[in-house]
């Protein structure tokens, strides 16, 4: 009998696994308010802030770092809802994430012009160094239950 089929799923695949979903959800979440140039989203999330400014911010990015992170974002969910199903297939789709997220906030971390407050201050300066990280752990950790016999 092939140990793949039988092996039960642990409690921290489904952790991680909603967690993900989460996490990548909220990313979705916000690329769409951007890409639609949803201002009362901007005003919610930082109501001191011009959100004319972060989006001229944002609209200044290179097409390369655009689209990274669609990839990123995108593919972050598609990998969390495959490793829920514990398919192999969200070592792929987690593996493009994170590719995405290292062209898209790449380019915010090294290249871009400095972001206009509040996405440069506090806590929200480190935030792209967490997404990539949160994307890194990711995509080792569904490797690893592929080795572990989790995911098919």
């Amino acid at each position: 009998m092939d140990d793949v089929q039988t092996a039960k799923a642990p409690v921290h695949l489904w952790v991680v696994g909603l967690l993900a979903l989460l996490w990548n959800g909220f990313g979705c979440y916000d690329y769409l308010m951007t890409r639609m140039r949803n201002l009362e989203y901007f005003r919610s999330m930082a109501p001191q802030s011009d959100p004319e400014a972060m989006l001229a911010w944002v609209d200044g990015f290179p097409l390369y770092a655009q689209f990274g992170w669609g990839l990123g974002v995108w593919m972050g969910l598609l990998g969390s809802l495959l490793l829920l199903m514990r398919s192999r297939w969200a070592i792929p789709a987690l593996g493009l994430s994170l590719l995405g997220a290292i062209m898209g906030l790449g380019y915010q971390i090294f290249l871009a012009p400095p972001a206009p407050p509040p996405m440069n201050e506090g806590a929200m300066a480190f935030m792209p160094w967490v997404i990539i990280l949160v994307a890194a752990l990711l995509y080792f950790y569904a490797h690893r239950q592929k080795q572990a016999g989790v995911l098919r």
